[in-house]
């Protein structure tokens, strides 16, 4: 990281630390948020609380400046997600960033093998993380591996997942809310709960609404968060 040059007089409680709430966009990753932040306030130290894949929206915790020593503090928190699983067919991805496959018949799928599905996913457990994901395997990403058609292999892990509700079914899509201890996949839990339900599935949508007791309706967008910065810069 470059060094930290002087800052403006109404940057300097960014620098001294602050905790921001921001509501992550589709289609940015958490380091574009990151780098947003640096941009509109000119503090090189700024870090995250727990990443969201780029097609998932929803709650970061962004730490500045002397808060950054913070960050362990809250990526240790419960989470919360809402969100659909599109069932009759799997990605390598486990979400819609692959191309859907293997494609089958849910004619037969029933409201009761829904609901009964999740219990088997809820309690402490041990899950994949995909194989597509930031893990590092031999030094190396695991989805950079994968991208490379290379055999990747991961172990199970042990995650908690407090609740799995099932919110609405509009098959093929079914929207759920789950409540779960941090380092749980929710697009490997969208990709076993097809297979536990012999269709496949794949998670077709994400929302972080939740990270411990900070919700996602007090979170700003990253234009909001510019306009607040810039309304600094000008009474300061």
């Amino acid at each position: 990281m470059k060094k930290q040059q002087p800052v403006p007089p109404a940057m300097q409680p960014f620098l001294d630390g602050k905790l921001l709430l921001i509501d992550k966009p589709a289609h940015w990753t958490s380091f574009d948020v990151i780098r947003k932040i640096r941009n509109d306030t000119n503090i090189n130290k700024v870090g995250h609380a727990g990443t969201l894949d780029p097609l998932a929206t929803g709650l970061l915790i962004i730490c500045t400046g002397n808060f950054t020593k913070n960050i362990t503090e809250y990526m240790g928190m419960e989470k919360e997600y809402t969100g659909s699983v599109t069932i009759g067919a799997t990605t390598a991805t486990y979400d819609m960033e692959g191309r859907p496959e293997n494609i089958k018949d849910i004619a037969a799928i029933t409201e009761e093998q829904i609901h009964a599905a999740t219990k088997q996913f809820t309690g402490n457990i041990m899950q994949v993380p995909p194989v597509f994901s930031a893990i590092k395997i031999g030094g190396k990403r695991s989805y950079k591996l994968a991208r490379k058609g290379k055999e990747v292999e991961i172990e199970p892990r042990p995650v908690t997942i407090k609740e799995f509700d099932i919110i609405e079914i509009e098959l093929p899509k079914i929207y759920f809310r789950v409540v779960c201890s941090t380092g749980t996949y929710i697009r490997s839990l969208a990709n076993d709960f097809g297979e536990a339900l012999g269709v496949g599935g794949y998670l077709s949508s994400l929302r972080r609404t939740r990270i411990g007791n900070f919700l996602v309706g007090d979170a700003l967008t990253p234009a909001e968060m510019e306009e607040e910065v810039r309304v600094m810069h000008v009474s300061g």
